[in-house]
């Protein structure tokens, strides 16, 4: 089962690994800090050793986006950013698990402080989805 992992972020300035950027990760004790990274750098050798990581990629400054959108018959090209919300798509990782629940576990250990994590199965004919 495929499902993406998108990291909503606004760290400031923009920049990656998010959490360097973001006020609430500065504040937390450097062995906190330390130790998140180490996490997260386990749970990504993890998806890698199981065959479990498709991909992912981080994304750029949303100011340097554009958005199209269909307006008079025509494509209408618009500068970005464009969520109504502080936080915005910092980057995505594609996995494909075994389930459900491991996708779930998996998810939960991308949250980190002043970011939200989101979950959602890809859609194919004919899976699970339909």
């Amino acid at each position: 089962m495929k499902y993406v992992i998108m990291i909503h972020s606004n760290p400031q300035p923009w920049g990656h690994p998010t959490s360097d950027y973001l006020a609430a990760h500065q504040a937390l004790p450097a062995e906190t800090r330390r130790r998140l990274g180490e996490e997260f750098e386990q749970v990504m050798s993890e998806l890698h050793a199981n065959g479990e990581l498709v991909g992912g990629e981080a994304l750029g400054d949303p100011a340097a986006a554009r958005l199209y959108r269909w307006r008079d018959g025509t494509p209408l090209a618009s500068d970005g950013p464009y969520s109504e919300t502080k936080e915005h798509l910092a980057g995505f990782f594609l996995v494909d698990v075994e389930s459900r629940a491991r996708a779930e576990e998996v998810a939960a250990r991308f949250a980190g402080p002043d970011e939200t994590v989101e979950l959602r199965p890809l859609m194919w004919p004919g899976g699970d989805d339909q």
